[in-house]
């Protein structure tokens, strides 16, 4: 039984931070992150926005996009690093938000890549038939673990959700294949004590060099060349890291979906608000094949290759 995706939504807070607001306030400038993170702006929740009300928000989308109804949810899967408290978990503040009373819910923790994550999780359910109706959602209020008076730090984080609702799809659609992994000897450069902490160099070598070789493992899993690729979803963590992935691929940069300039890195919300954005721009369609990779805090990492459509 193949898993894949039915229906899609997000949520972006209203309130725009721009690289010029924060030259106000930091030892910064436009120009400097523009250059080397490729970010502009950023969404900034407010006080009355936590981590579980942009789930739910995104979450009605998606159900809404699916054609289905609450009841339906037979599992809902939540990838955030900052819930609005460590339990009970945002998926089960969901759940009952949402009326999934038959749902089971729980929390994933893998960073960047949590989205990633919790859609194989999922796909694991629905492949084996003990589900058939889950809701994956990668949110992240970063904003409320950054340390504002880092200018290393402070320019790279947004806001915002992503969700999707996953089940059966026909032969051939929904997931080829896919790659997790981890390297917690990595663990040290990227963290959270008091504020979350980065090693910028060091991940930054992580990514570029991971990415890439997990776009190509799965391709050659699934049995795909790199010229069968449609689109390249990669976390939108910065430009630079996107562009080594697409190289590595050898994409024109319009098979390549960037979002890093409008939103900033959202951590497990960025694959799939840049799904819902392509979807709106019609530059996804039925048929196509769409890679996904995103990496992360733990060091993790985990790439899916999808075949769109259900």
């Amino acid at each position: 039984m193949n898993a894949g995706i039915w229906g899609m939504g997000r949520c972006l807070p209203e309130n725009i931070v721009t690289n010029a607001d924060l030259e106000k306030v930091l030892d910064t400038s436009d120009e400097w992150i523009r250059t080397r993170t490729g970010i502009e702006e950023r969404r900034i929740a407010g006080d009355d926005m936590d981590t579980s009300e942009m789930a739910y928000q995104a979450a009605l989308k998606a159900i809404e996009n699916a054609k289905i109804n609450p009841e339906d949810i037979d599992m809902i899967l939540v990838s955030t690093v900052t819930p609005d408290q460590p339990f009970p978990s945002v998926a089960c503040v969901l759940q009952d938000k949402l009326g999934a009373k038959k749902a089971a819910a729980m929390d994933l923790s893998a960073a960047c890549a949590g989205f990633m994550y919790g859609m194989i999780t999922a796909g694991q359910f629905i492949q084996s038939g003990a589900y058939k109706t889950v809701l994956i959602i990668g949110v992240e209020k970063l904003s409320k673990i950054t340390d504002w008076n880092d200018r290393n730090t402070a320019v790279l984080f947004g806001d915002g959700a992503g969700a999707a609702i996953m089940g059966p799809v026909s032969d051939g659609k929904g997931i080829l294949s896919f790659e997790l992994g981890s390297d917690g000897s990595g663990g040290g450069h990227l963290y959270f004590k008091d504020h979350l902490k980065m090693n910028g160099r060091e991940v930054f070598k992580f990514a570029v060099r991971q990415m890439g070789e997990s776009c190509v493992n799965v391709l050659e899993k699934a049995g795909l060349k790199k010229e069968d690729v449609d689109m390249l979803i990669p976390h939108q963590a910065n430009i630079r890291i996107m562009e080594a992935s697409r190289e590595r691929l050898e994409l024109p940069v319009e098979k390549m979906s960037k979002t890093v300039h409008k939103y900033g890195n959202t951590s497990a919300a960025s694959i799939p608000i840049s799904i819902v954005e392509e979807l709106e721009a019609g530059k996804i369609k039925d048929n196509d094949l769409i890679v996904m990779v995103g990496f992360g805090a733990g060091l993790v990492w985990g790439s899916i290759a999808l075949r769109w459509g259900k």
